[in-house]
């Protein structure tokens, strides 16, 4: 029996990765148990369980920028992580531990280094943080998604993967007629995707609302992802322009669907949404959250804007900007099959596989 706990979550960015890669391994191989550790009120803790997972919380947060009291009681709770987690491994006995980032994945990790636990870690970003760069030197397999990564890891653990997915966006083949019924879209007219991640991002909410009348004076439909913080203005705004296919939902369960009726995405630039555009082969404008960790949610983005890949718009630009860029894209239909064409030639396919197999490799490297 192969025994293998994944840790690690925060985001959705974190999380579909995660549960990609325990697809993956349950697909593969015939006997295989899957235990995940995450962050008690974090979205793991729902997220997981609803895909068939069991999953163990810790009491960890990460450390604020600001100065705040809870940075106080971090210490604490990070030495009572790793205590919890080495009872989590020493009950559960796996024979490899993968962390994919957040806040459970250094405690865990950690633990599992010191108990001799073999353990990879899947870096999704173009630029790595804190916590992965200290548990490096820790683990025994690195897996990216990006070039050049040796600047921040040992060049001979690293693993050029790229970064799984959800499975169901792997082939849009023959979805798009059911997406428009599924969203309620006409055939014939341009569809905008619009996604701030899974919990929204307030910046790009506010640049849509301020740009739904152009958008339906040019008969263009929208799929409008808001998060639950912005859904019921964003609904209201929405309201009188259902006749043109302008739609606003907290969450978009049916991600594949939205993809293959996009003819343009507006995006956070975090690194599954990063990987799925490419694998979605769309153009897009990606607005990088200006807060993230080391900036590498625009190190993300230019990975694909170097390559003529995407469109870049800065934060701070994005309410003055973005409806214009849109209405030229969705006007340049040459520009946009570039920008197709060329995002289709950076994807990294089968991740989630390539993944499965360097875990099996670690857990069976000593039999």
């Amino acid at each position: 029996m192969l025994k293998v706990i994944i840790s690690g979550g925060g985001t959705g960015g974190h999380i579909f990765p995660a549960i990609a890669i325990a697809n993956a391994l349950k697909a593969k191989y015939n006997q295989v148990e899957i235990l995940f550790v995450g962050a008690i009120g974090k979205m793991e803790m729902e997220k997981v369980p609803a895909a068939g997972y069991k999953i163990e919380g810790l009491n960890i947060t990460g450390i604020q920028r600001k100065i705040s009291i809870g940075n106080l009681a971090f210490p604490f709770r990070l030495l009572k992580s790793i205590w919890r987690s080495r009872q989590i491994i020493k009950s559960f006995k796996p024979n490899v531990v993968v962390g994919v980032g957040g806040f459970a994945s250094g405690p865990l990790l950690y633990a599992a280094s010191k108990l001799n636990i073999p353990a990879l870690i899947q870096e999704q970003n173009s630029y790595p943080g804190i916590t992965n760069k200290l548990l490096a030197k820790r683990v025994q397999v690195i897996c990216v998604a990006y070039d050049h990564m040796d600047t921040f890891f040992p060049k001979e653990k690293i693993k050029l993967t790229g970064n799984p997915v959800r499975n169901d966006i792997l082939n849009l083949s023959g979805k798009r007629e059911r997406a428009l019924a599924y969203f309620n879209l006409k055939e014939g007219y341009q569809t905008l995707f619009v996604t701030g991640g899974s919990l929204g991002s307030r910046t790009i909410n506010e640049s849509i609302l301020k740009n739904i009348e152009s958008f339906a004076a040019q008969n263009i439909q929208l799929i409008w992802q808001t998060g639950k913080a912005f859904i019921g203005t964003a609904q209201d705004a929405v309201a009188k322009h259902a006749d043109k296919g302008i739609y606003a939902f907290d969450f978009v369960t049916k991600m594949d669907y939205a993809y293959a009726v996009a003819d343009l995405v507006v995006s956070r630039a975090g690194a599954s949404s990063v990987s799925e555009l490419s694998l979605v082969n769309k153009a897009a404008i990606l607005i990088p959250y200006p807060l993230a960790a080391e900036d590498h949610q625009t190190k993300n983005a230019m990975a694909l804007v170097n390559y003529n890949a995407a469109v870049l718009l800065k934060d701070e630009d994005a309410k003055e900007k973005l409806g214009d860029i849109v209405l030229d894209l969705m006007n340049n239909e040459e520009k946009r099959h570039k920008l197709e064409h060329n995002i289709m030639r950076l994807a990294i396919k089968d991740s989630a596989e390539v993944i499965a197999a360097e875990v099996y490799r670690l857990a069976t490297a000593d039999k």
